[in-house]
């Protein structure tokens, strides 16, 4: 389906009443409680312009200065991909799905073992998702375990995520440094600042607070960078309903949007043309383990509010849904994500991040998952295409002459001609009868997805970073990705 008209926003988790009390709240919180441990270039922005710091060291934002930041941040923010329609404009309730998760560990396509992740992981699950239609952007889906700093670990993977997909791609940075390398990075690849920031193909996902309500300073650093250098930022919170956050959804969500507003005001104080996308993440805790519960029911309602905060600001927005807790891409996970997906995607998320190919709670990724996972995410996008009601839709005259003719509509152009443009077809869920099923030798969906990623994998190594430049990145940054890596053996 075009990109233009995949909007949700027809699911409504809060009311008119629930929507003031939320707001009110997080209102509150900011300019009654505010914000511990504000690193010294915040709390200079931040009192500038009318906030104030107290005895304690928390600063406080007064609701003045939210009202003229929730007026002044820009609205209108397209994510750029690097080849035709591959764009994303954050407005209204576009909806776009991605990856995400940042894992420490890959399911081993080969083993199905799980094992630390590396480079190479990240760049190969690039270039699967780079001929995934169903998935919009890359965000960095695993950790290179391999990179032995900071440094080398952000530059390395903005350049294999950058070198392994068209998409438009979003990472993190440890520091100001890595922010500024990976600009550089940008900027040579753009072919200047100018065009970069003309059509920013990559993001930062930016977790500035430390909940409950605490500044961190390394991530507030980066935040600033990113405004001054004019790259597009999620500005995200990660509360855990229960552990850094109350144990109410409602009070989670309030806490939640306090924490994210302070960091889109700190943003915009740094740049008031900054690129800015607020990203509420709260999570659930299984109170009985004290681990992530990712595929919950009370998940996806946490999820689904907080994005209805986010509309409610009119502001760009991200969030987290997919984060299932099964350890396999199987009936687990597809439940757990498509329920939540789609409740993010029904009240309206801009973007949602780890909508695929995460499993265990965010500690792994899979490859089978994408494959899967961008059926399912397909048949999500699908739903949210509206219902048309022309007279030639409503097929009033055309009921007519079926009914009094042959009795059925098989035969008719307009079935003909709308099996090609309304319906979605799968790639890789099976829609065989069970005996067709039977005498192919009853493949598991596990096992085709598998097939068809040792597919991408061997023929896909795409050159999305021309050979002269990627010389030049390489003779200024220590990439680590070998050239040998980026085609067939």
């Amino acid at each position: 389906m075009p990109r233009n008209r995949l909007s949700g926003g027809r699911l409504d988790p809060l009311d008119a009443d629930a929507i003031a009390r939320i707001d009110a709240a997080a209102r509150a919180i900011l300019s009654e409680v505010g914000m511990a441990e504000p690193p010294q270039a915040v709390v200079d922005l931040v009192t500038a312009a009318g906030g104030s710091l107290t005895g304690e060291g928390r600063l406080m934002f007064p609701r003045d200065l939210q009202d003229r930041a929730l007026a002044g941040i820009g609205r209108d923010v397209t994510l750029c991909g690097r080849a035709a329609g591959l764009d994303m404009q954050l407005t209204g309730q576009q909806v776009h799905v991605g990856t995400g998760g940042a894992s420490p560990q890959m399911v081993d396509i080969d083993s199905g073992i799980y094992r630390a992740s590396t480079l190479a992981d990240l760049y190969d699950a690039a270039r699967v998702v780079d001929v995934l239609d169903n998935i919009h952007f890359f965000a960095r889906p695993v950790v290179a375990r391999d990179m032995d700093d900071d440094l080398s670990l952000d530059v390395n993977t903005a350049y294999a995520a950058l070198a392994g997909t068209a998409k438009h791609v979003v990472v993190s940075a440890s520091s100001a440094e890595a922010v500024r390398a990976i600009a550089e990075m940008c900027f040579a690849i753009a072919g200047s600042v100018e065009a970069f920031r003309d059509r920013p193909f990559l993001s930062l996902t930016i977790n500035h607070v430390v909940p409950p309500l605490r500044f961190s300073e390394e991530a507030c650093e980066v935040m600033i960078e990113a405004a001054r250098l004019g790259i597009p930022m999620q500005c995200n919170t990660f509360g855990q309903l229960g552990a850094s956050s109350p144990v109410t959804i409602a009070g989670c969500v309030a806490q939640t949007i306090a924490e994210t507003l302070a960091g889109v005001i700190v943003a915009w104080l740094a740049n008031p043309q900054a690129r800015i996308i607020f990203g509420p993440r709260p999570m659930v805790t299984d109170l009985r383990t004290g681990g992530m519960a990712g595929g919950c029911g009370e998940q996806a309602l946490l999820t689904s509010a907080a994005v209805r905060m986010a509309r409610h600001y009119g502001l760009p927005n991200s969030t987290i849904a997919g984060a299932t807790d099964s350890k396999l891409p199987d009936a687990q996970a597809g439940f757990e994500k498509s329920l939540s997906v789609s409740m993010a995607a029904q009240t309206g998320s801009n973007m949602i991040t780890q909508a695929c190919g995460a499993l265990a709670g965010l500690m792994a990724c899979s490859l089978e998952a994408y494959i899967i996972d961008n059926d399912m995410l397909g048949v999500i996008l699908r739903s949210l295409a509206p219902i048309e009601m022309d007279e030639s839709a409503l097929s009033v005259a055309a009921i007519a002459e079926v009914a009094r003719g042959e009795g059925h509509f098989l035969g008719r152009p307009e079935t003909y001609q709308r099996m090609q443009s309304d319906f979605l077809y799968p790639d890789v869920s099976d829609r065989r009868s069970p005996d067709d099923w039977a005498a192919a030798g009853s493949p598991d969906i596990r096992g085709t997805a598998n097939a068809r990623a040792r597919e991408i994998l061997a023929s896909h190594f795409p050159c999305h970073i021309p050979a002269e430049i990627d010389e030049a990145l390489r003779a200024r940054f220590d990439i680590r990705l070998p050239q040998t890596r980026m085609r067939p053996a």
